[in-house]
């Protein structure tokens, strides 16, 4: 039943699903960027986690100070 709705989607001239669409982008920007773009976004995605954890870490250390 679910097939038949999607399928009668794609029958529609100028649609698209959002997975389809994310996989459009993602692969143009593979193309565009390359593999170095990917490891350096990557890179500053783990800095800006890192930077995070130890924000929690120093407020959560102040507010058992304030108890």
């Amino acid at each position: 039943m679910a097939e038949d709705k999607r399928s009668s989607k794609k029958d529609v001239k100028g649609t698209m699903t959002v997975q389809e669409a994310g996989r459009k982008g993602g692969m143009k920007t593979a193309q565009t960027h390359g593999k170095d773009f990917y490891e350096e976004i990557g890179h500053k995605g783990g800095q800006r986690v890192k930077e995070l954890i130890e924000e929690g870490k120093r407020s959560k250390a102040l507010s058992r100070e304030k108890q």
